[in-house]
């Protein structure tokens, strides 16, 4: 990663905010599902795999298996029959299976809305449980990935040495009104003009805004 900039000032942030919003006033994130129960699937498989490759996977086995017990009368190796050109397939699937028994059993099948709660889940993170509280409770819950880490670096948006201090900042940093949409408007900002290698700055609205030494002019 390149070197972290320094924190940009509150009225530099809401113009950067201030167009994200213009050009995306409804982002939404790329995983797809048909309710609470197929996100916090979706977002669980999507670890070190590309949204693009878990939709494929997911399609044809979220119209069989859509709730907890659907998935755990699917069982580990149907469910490994879809997911397997997933990476880390085989402990993906045991942990859907053993969070899908724990929702049956302890929450009546019902995916919780706390992030204590989620976090208890097999391998249910803080990322994937903030992803759920955003993208269905609601909550201005920030799941931070590499993109937003990279983004959040290279700007000054929120700059931090690690992904809790990069989450931490943005909930001190980034204006209230802006919170709720602020994980996919970095993320899709990181995913698709602010790039790793090679970010595209003759195409960002921001460019201006943006103190990154290194722009691709």
């Amino acid at each position: 990663m390149s070197a972290m900039a320094k924190q940009l000032d509150y009225h530099t942030i809401h113009k950067i905010f201030t167009r994200f919003q213009e050009l995306e006033p409804e982002p939404k994130g790329e995983l797809e599902h048909v309710n609470v129960y197929t996100l916090l699937v979706a977002v669980a498989l999507s670890a070190q795999a590309t949204d693009v490759g878990v939709n494929k996977a997911t399609r044809a086995l979220f119209k069989i298996a859509d709730t907890p017990q659907k998935m755990l009368d699917l069982g580990e190796e149907g469910l490994i029959e879809h997911i397997k050109t997933i990476g880390l397939f085989r402990q993906k699937a045991k942990n859907v299976i053993k969070l899908s028994r724990i929702l049956v059993d302890d929450y009546d099948g019902v995916v919780p809305s706390s992030r204590a709660a989620l976090q208890s889940l097999p391998g249910v993170g803080r990322k994937t449980a903030n992803v759920v509280l955003n993208m269905w409770f609601k909550q201005p819950a920030q799941a931070v990935d590499t993109h937003i880490f990279r983004v959040c670096n290279r700007t000054g948006i929120a700059p931090g040495k690690d992904v809790d201090a990069v989450e931490r900042a943005i909930e001190d940093h980034i204006p209230a009104e802006f919170q709720h949409h602020a994980h996919h408007w970095l993320i899709l900002h990181g995913r698709y003009v602010c790039k790793a290698r090679k970010p595209v700055c003759a195409n960002c609205i921001i460019r201006d805004l943006c103190p990154y030494e290194e722009k691709t002019l």
